[in-house]
C-alpha cells in the first residue's frame, strides 16, 4: 500500500511535473508569441513612420516591458519628426513666399538686371533688362551665354556706334566679372547707366538703369545756358567757347579767321511799330536766313537784341570775310513776310581778322564793334574791316552821346529855318525848321553830326518833340499865312507817341494845324503800312499836312503815293546836283512833277542852288522851290528878316 501510495505519489508528481513542464512551456509559447506581437508592433510603427505618417504611435501592454523603452523612442521620435516636418513645411511656405516676392520684385523693379555666373551664362534676366536692351525673351530665358548675347547685339547694330577694336573686344575676349560703372547711348535714343557688380562665388550682377528723361532734361538745360531761347542760335556764352577753340586751334596752326559783328537795320522801328511778337518772329526769320548764307564751319551766334556775331574759320582771309559780308547784306534786304506784314530791314556788318586785328577773343570783339559801328556811321548796309583809328573815334562817339543825353537839359539845341518859295510869285510861303546843337565846347553842330546818333540810342524821341513844340510855338508868332515844315524820323512815326506829341505842341501854342507840315521819307513807310495808313489818317484828322521827302531816292515811291494821302512831294537834292553835272534826270524830275499834277499833289524841288535851276524847275512845273540860292538856314530872327528884304524874295 504504502508501494502503491508511492507509486500513486510518484505517478502523481510526475504528472504535475508534466503538467507543470507543460504549463511552463505553455507560459514560454505565450510569452514569445506575445513578444513578436509587440515587436510586430514596434516595426509597424517605425515602417509607418518611415514612410511618413508621423502620426503613428506604438501601443504596448504594460507587460511590454522594454520593448516600451523602444515604443516610447518611436513615438518621441514621431512626435520630434512630425514637429520638424511642420517647421520644415512653414520654411517651405515662407521659402515660397520669398521666392514669389524676390520674383515680382525682379519682374517690376525699374532697372534691368541680368545674373551671369563663373562660367558666364546668364542665369537671371528680368524683364525690364530685355525691354530695356530690345533683346528677344526667348534668347534671354534659355540661359544664354553672355558672348551669344553680346553677337545678337552686334548683329543688330547695337554697337556701330562704337570703334571697331571695341565690337570685336565684346565678342572675342573672355567673361570677366570686375567692378564698372559707365553710361552709353541705344541707338534708339534710351541712355543707359550699365553697373557691373562681381559676386563672391564668382559672376556678377550687372544692372541697367534708364537715365533718357534725365540726361535729355540736362542736355535741355545745357542746351538752353549755351543757346537763345527764341532762334535757337548759340548765344554769347558759347560763341566765346567757340571762339576760344578756334583761337587754340589757329595758335597752332597759323590759320587766319574773322569775326563779324552784325547790327539789323531798322527793326527797331518794326519792333516799335508792330509790338514784340512780330519783332520776335522777324529776328526768328533773320536767324534762318542767315544759317542758309553761312556755310560749314561758320559759328553764327545771337548776342542780344537785334544783334548776332560770325565766327568765321576760312582761308584766305579777309577775302572770305567780305565775301560773307556781301551775301549776308544782300540777303538780308530781301523783304521778310511776316504775319502779313512785308518787312524791310537790312544789315551793317564789322569784321575783325586773327591775329592783325587782336590776339585775344576780347579784343577781336571789341574791335569788330568797332568796325561796325564805323559801318552803320557810313549810311549803314554795308561792312568795314576794323581800322586802328576806330576806336579814338568811337571814344569820341560815346563820348558825344553822353554830351548828347544832358544837351536837351542844358538848352543847347536851336532851331533854324529855311524857306520855301513859291516859283510863281517867288514869295515865302513856310519855313522848314531844321535843328542846331549849339555844343559849349565843339561849336555848332548840324543834324548830320548827331541826328543818326540820337536815333540810335533813341534820344530822338525827346529831340523830336521839343522840335515840334518849339517850331509851333515860333511859328504861332508868324504871318498867319506862313506854315512851318518839321521833318519826321522813322523812330518818331514808329514810337506810337508821333500823333499826342503833335496835337499837345499844337494846344500849347495855338498854332492853326493847317499850318504845320510834317515832312517823312519813305523809309518810315516800309515796315508796316498799315501802322503808317492809321498814323496818316490821325494826323490828317489833327487837320496837319504831310509831305513825302527825298522822293525817288527808294524804289517803291510809286505805291507809297498811291497807298497814302500825301498833300506835297519833295524832289530830292540829289536829282538836281546830278541834272547840274552831267544833264542827266530831267525825264525823271518831267515825270515826277507830270505824276503829282495826275494825282493833285503840289512838287517842291530841294536843293536849288542857281537861278538857272530855279527857272528850270519853275517851268517844269513845281510850285515850290528850296536852297541856297533863296536863303541858308538861319535863326529864326535873321530868317524871317527875308520877308522884310526888298527884292526877289520879298513877301
Amino acid at each position: 500500500m504504502v508501494a502503491h501510495a508511492r507509486s500513486s505519489a510518484a505517478k502523481s508528481i510526475g504528472i504535475a511535473a508534466a503538467v507543470g513542464a507543460l504549463a511552463a512551456l505553455a507560459v514560454w509559447f505565450g510569452a514569445e508569441l506575445l513578444l513578436v506581437r509587440n515587436i510586430r508592433t514596434l516595426a509597424d510603427a517605425a515602417n509607418q513612420i518611415g514612410r511618413g505618417n508621423l502620426g503613428a504611435r506604438p501601443q504596448l501592454p504594460a507587460s511590454a516591458g522594454e520593448l516600451q523603452l523602444v515604443a516610447r523612442a518611436l513615438s518621441e521620435m514621431a512626435s520630434g519628426l512630425e514637429q520638424r516636418e511642420g517647421e520644415l513645411r512653414a520654411s517651405r511656405v515662407a521659402l515660397d513666399e520669398k521666392t514669389a516676392i524676390l520674383e515680382a520684385t525682379l519682374e517690376h523693379m525699374d532697372q534691368g538686371l541680368v545674373m551671369v555666373d563663373s562660367n558666364g551664362t546668364v542665369r537671371v534676366c528680368n524683364a525690364r533688362a530685355i525691354d530695356l536692351l530690345g533683346l528677344p525673351a526667348a534668347l534671354m530665358l534659355s540661359r544664354p551665354s553672355i558672348r551669344e548675347v553680346l553677337k545678337y547685339q552686334l548683329g543688330i547694330g547695337e554697337f556701330d556706334a562704337f570703334p571697331e577694336h571695341l565690337r570685336k573686344r565684346a565678342v572675342e575676349e573672355e567673361f570677366t566679372a570686375r567692378q564698372h560703372l559707365y553710361e552709353r547711348e541705344r541707338p534708339n535714343g534710351t541712355i543707359l547707366e550699365v553697373r557691373t557688380t562681381p559676386l563672391p562665388t564668382g559672376g556678377a550682377v550687372r544692372t541697367y538703369t534708364d537715365l533718357t528723361e534725365r540726361k535729355l532734361a540736362e542736355r535741355r538745360i545745357l542746351h538752353t545756358a549755351r543757346h537763345d531761347v527764341l532762334t535757337d542760335l548759340p548765344n554769347r556764352l558759347l560763341f566765346r567757347e567757340r571762339l576760344e577753340e578756334a583761337l587754340a586751334e589757329s595758335q597752332r596752326s597759323g590759320e587766319q579767321f574773322a569775326v563779324l559783328w552784325l547790327d539789323l537795320d531798322r527793326f527797331k522801328a518794326v519792333n516799335d511799330a508792330l509790338g514784340h511778337g512780330v519783332g520776335d518772329e522777324l529776328l526768328v526769320a533773320v536767324a534762318d536766313r542767315i544759317r542758309s548764307i553761312l556755310r560749314q564751319g561758320d559759328v553764327i551766334a545771337r548776342l542780344g537784341g537785334d544783334e548776332f556775331a560770325i565766327l568765321q574759320r576760312a582761308p584766305e582771309q579777309p577775302i572770305a570775310a567780305s565775301s560773307l559780308a556781301d551775301r549776308l547784306i544782300h540777303g538780308l534786304s530781301q523783304p521778310f513776310h511776316v504775319q502779313d506784314h512785308q518787312l524791310h530791314i537790312g544789315v551793317s556788318v564789322g569784321m575783325a581778322i586773327w591775329p592783325n586785328d587782336g590776339a585775344d577773343g576780347d579784343t577781336l570783339l571789341k574791335n569788330a564793334d568797332l568796325a561796325l559801328y564805323r559801318a552803320k556811321g557810313d549810311g549803314r548796309g554795308v561792312s568795314r574791316f576794323f581800322e586802328a583809328e576806330m576806336d579814338a573815334q568811337v571814344k569820341t562817339r560815346r563820348a558825344l552821346e553822353l554830351e548828347l543825353r544832358s544837351a536837351l537839359g542844358d538848352n543847347e539845341f536851336e532851331l533854324y529855318y529855311q524857306p520855301l518859295v513859291g516859283t510863281r510869285d517867288r514869295k515865302v510861303r513856310a519855313f522848314e525848321a531844321l535843328v542846331r546843337w549849339n555844343h559849349p565846347t565843339r561849336g555848332l553842330l548840324s543834324p548830320d553830326q548827331f541826328i543818326p546818333l540820337a536815333e540810335e540810342t533813341r534820344l530822338i524821341l525827346p529831340l523830336g518833340t521839343w522840335v515840334i513844340q518849339q517850331a509851333c510855338r515860333e511859328a504861332a508868332a508868324w504871318s498867319s499865312d506862313l506854315g512851318i515844315a518839321v521833318n519826321i524820323s522813322a523812330v518818331q512815326f514808329a514810337s506810337g507817341s508821333l500823333v499826342e506829341s503833335v496835337r499837345q505842341a499844337l494846344e500849347a501854342s495855338g498854332l492853326r494845324p493847317e499850318r504845320l507840315q510834317l515832312e517823312i521819307t519813305e523809309t518810315v513807310l516800309m515796315d508796316n503800312a498799315e501802322l503808317s495808313g492809321r498814323i496818316f489818317k490821325e494826323l490828317h484828322d489833327l487837320g496837319v499836312r504831310i509831305a513825302l521827302d527825298d522822293f525817288g531816292t527808294g524804289y517803291s515811291s510809286l505805291s507809297y503815293l498811291r497807298s497814302f494821302a500825301f498833300d506835297k512831294i519833295k524832289i530830292d537834292r540829289s536829282f538836281l546836283r546830278e541834272l547840274a553835272a552831267t544833264g542827266g534826270s530831267l525825264a525823271f524830275i518831267r515825270t515826277i512833277v507830270s505824276l503829282g499834277a495826275s494825282l493833285g499833289i503840289p512838287v517842291r524841288a530841294e536843293g536849288v542852288e542857281t537861278e538857272q535851276q530855279f527857272e528850270l524847275v519853275r517851268s517844269l512845273g513845281c510850285s515850290e522851290a528850296q536852297g541856297y540860292l533863296i536863303s541858308r538856314p538861319q535863326p529864326a530872327a535873321a530868317a524871317l528878316a527875308i520877308l522884310k528884304q526888298p527884292g526877289a524874295w520879298a513877301a
